[in-house]
């Protein structure tokens, strides 16, 4: 973890609540895909948890959805803007197991982290789906980004105004896959628990008090006992963990 000032560069709206911040600054605390930020917000006493969406060596992408006072206030920050971000936080996906046709699912605001993963499993030379799961259309973004890349791309939506009418399980019935990777809302993690037929990786969407494990008001319950989603995960494997009744 570090300390780290960066500077806006751009902040884009993508949808009516979703926008992509695009930041410069130290990004080299930042080591997997699947890892999140913290910013420091004037007049907040809790800094905000945002996972990381794309880096390079010099640049830093968000991609946030406005749902309060914290998020409302970033989609009004101006280029030039400097933010105080805790940076390397969590552990990222592990790409090791990818195998040669990994799928990706991301529902809502759980798709952004999923865009860098995209970007090293093209690199390693595998074939990647990417599952984008939202409730209508006009919430959908990232999907031509993602086929950019050279994804193959599906979108669901659940009132059916755009691609598959569903859920990401519906159209993970529809794709062959070697391993998953998954982040998104907790009903939509439970369900691609019990329906993929594979084992894999799943990002947690969770509040947060520090951001970095010292007051456990993030912790689930795994296998080993409880483990806290900013520190242990956000990302944690399939076989560990232990939904509730």
């Amino acid at each position: 973890m570090k300390q780290s000032i960066f500077t806006v560069i751009s902040n884009t709206a993508l949808t009516d609540s979703v926008s992509e911040m695009v930041l410069s600054g130290d990004t080299s605390p930042i080591t997997a895909p699947g890892q999140f930020v913290n910013i420091r917000l004037d007049g907040l006493f809790l800094r905000r948890p945002i996972s990381v969406c794309d880096y390079d060596e010099q640049t830093l992408t968000l991609v946030y959805k406005a749902v309060g006072k914290g998020t409302e206030a970033m989609r009004t920050m101006e280029p030039g803007v400097r933010l105080d971000l805790l940076t390397g936080l969590g552990n990222g996906y592990d790409l090791s197991p990818a195998g040669e046709r990994p799928v990706l699912l991301g529902g809502g605001v759980g798709v952004p982290p999923l865009y860098h993963l995209a970007k090293k499993l093209l690199a390693q030379g595998k074939i990647v789906t990417v599952i984008l799961g939202f409730n209508t259309r006009n919430e959908i973004f990232y999907e031509e980004k993602f086929k950019a890349l050279g994804c193959d791309v599906l979108v669901t939506t659940v009132d059916g105004s755009y691609g598959i009418r569903g859920f990401v399980t519906d159209a993970l019935k529809l794709v062959p896959y070697s391993y998953f990777y998954t982040c998104g809302p907790e009903p939509m993690l439970k369900a691609v628990y019990r329906s993929a037929e594979t084992s894999g990786q799943m990002s947690f969407e969770e509040r947060m008090g520090c951001g970095f494990g010292a007051c456990m008001g993030c912790s689930c319950k795994t296998l080993t006992g409880f483990k806290r989603i900013c520190k242990d995960g956000p990302v944690m494997r399939k076989e560990e963990i232990l939904w509730e009744a």
